[in-house]
């Protein structure tokens, strides 16, 4: 999962002082020219000479900088460090913990982490312009340590609930539905919370996230769990997917003829060894964060992914 991202020596050729970032971020962000955000004047707003990241208003007289609203507002962190962390954090194949960039760019742990943590949440912060259509792979996978052993050592007034699963469902792990269009790589993936009923999984659950990334009429390929049956009923499938499942409970990962569900399975495969090889533990909470990132990787491969970060790093329109 490489992306298009520049070399160490590229990036020190095209941003050698803070000022030509400075620049290349205004291009990117007002590529259809300066917008003022407090009275959305494009006509009397032009940059100021003694500060490129400052801009004038002469319509509401308003200053503003042109990192308002992003990832970088209100940093105290030089630029040149953003930047060179933007280039570590997508040329690792598998994510870089907060101690690595820590010490690759020389700050704290709790700068690291939060840029790391703003990072993620640009990459998060992508509008689906173009529905997944055709042929879409769909599966679930559970994210979470393997249950602790007891400790015969320690005495506890109440018993201690054995969990004797250690994957798939039924453990006390947190779900995580993909979905995957098979034409072009495309991955789209939610973390599923419990719903009203404190059930993790349902098929409601999976029919919304399927709903909401594709088109109507499209070929849904799952395994046999029995949430997926919720888009056999005419009544509870209003887009008509066309249903479509292997049995994986009998041994059967594929049905010949392009019927299977390895594609979204080995986008798992990644998030988990990203998980395991480089944060060992990421809790419910930052769990969507984490899955963004590795969504990202999946979807901007082969793409500029620097610049569409720096794009993405836009939060406030």
């Amino acid at each position: 999962m490489l992306l298009c991202a520049m070399t160490f020596k590229e990036l020190q050729e095209k941003f050698p002082t803070e000022q030509s970032i400075i620049v290349h971020f205004h291009k990117i962000r007002y590529r259809n020219g300066l917008v003022c955000p407090h009275c959305g004047s494009t006509q009397k707003v032009g940059t100021r000479i003694d500060q490129l990241k400052l801009c004038n208003c002469n319509r509401c007289h308003n200053t503003f900088s042109i990192f308002s609203g992003t990832i970088f507002e209100k940093t105290s962190t030089d630029l040149t460090k953003w930047f060179y962390a933007v280039h570590l954090f997508l040329n690792a194949k598998k994510g870089i913990s907060a101690l690595q960039l820590q010490r690759e760019i020389g700050t704290t742990y709790k700068t690291a982490w939060r840029m790391l943590k703003q990072l993620r949440t640009a990459m998060g912060n992508e509008i689906l312009t173009k529905p997944f259509e055709l042929i879409v792979e769909v599966d679930e996978t559970y994210v979470g340590g393997k249950p602790r052993k007891e400790n015969k050592n320690l005495q506890f007034t109440t018993p201690m609930p054995k969990d004797t699963s250690t994957t798939g469902r039924g453990t006390k792990k947190t779900p995580v539905i993909g979905v995957k269009e098979r034409e072009t790589g495309r991955v789209y993936t939610r973390v599923a919370l419990p719903d009203q009923n404190g059930q993790k999984l349902t098929g409601k659950q999976l029919l919304n996230v399927i709903s909401t990334v594709t088109k109507s009429d499209s070929v849904v390929m799952t395994d046999d769990f029995r949430g997926y049956n919720i888009m056999n009923h005419k009544v509870t499938n209003p887009e008509k997917f066309t249903h479509i499942s292997v049995c994986h409970s009998l041994g059967e990962f594929s049905a010949g003829k392009g019927l299977h569900t390895n594609g979204i399975e080995s986008f798992w495969a990644i998030l988990k060894r990203a998980i395991i090889g480089s944060y060992h533990h990421v809790s419910t909470k930052y769990l969507q964060n984490y899955v963004n990132e590795c969504c990202f990787r999946q979807n901007n491969r082969g793409d500029n992914a620097f610049d569409k970060l720096l794009l993405q790093s836009v939060l406030v329109a």
